[in-house]
């Protein structure tokens, strides 16, 4: 699934450079994640970066875009191809 940040994001700036995909942008009012870049940083890390680093925790899972884990890897590599 893709990562969603909720409109509690402060813009504190902490996420954008965190995303190994460059799924994270600025939106109008805050920061916002592109799902279809967003893989979780399955292929980077063991752990979601941009949750991490959060100081109010205000990215969750999206719901409108479940993955497994089998397909955030082939988003990974489909990712990877064409940017690498």
């Amino acid at each position: 699934m893709a990562l969603l940040i909720t409109d509690k994001c402060i813009n504190c700036d902490m996420c954008l450079p965190e995303c190994p995909n460059d799924a994270i942008y600025e939106g109008d009012k805050i920061y916002e994640i592109d799902v279809s870049r967003c893989t979780e940083c399955v292929g980077f890390y063991d752990h979601q970066t941009c949750v991490a680093v959060c100081p109010i925790e205000c990215i969750v899972p999206h719901p409108e875009h479940r993955e497994s884990p089998e397909e955030l890897t082939e988003k990974f590599k489909r990712l990877n191809l064409l940017h690498p």
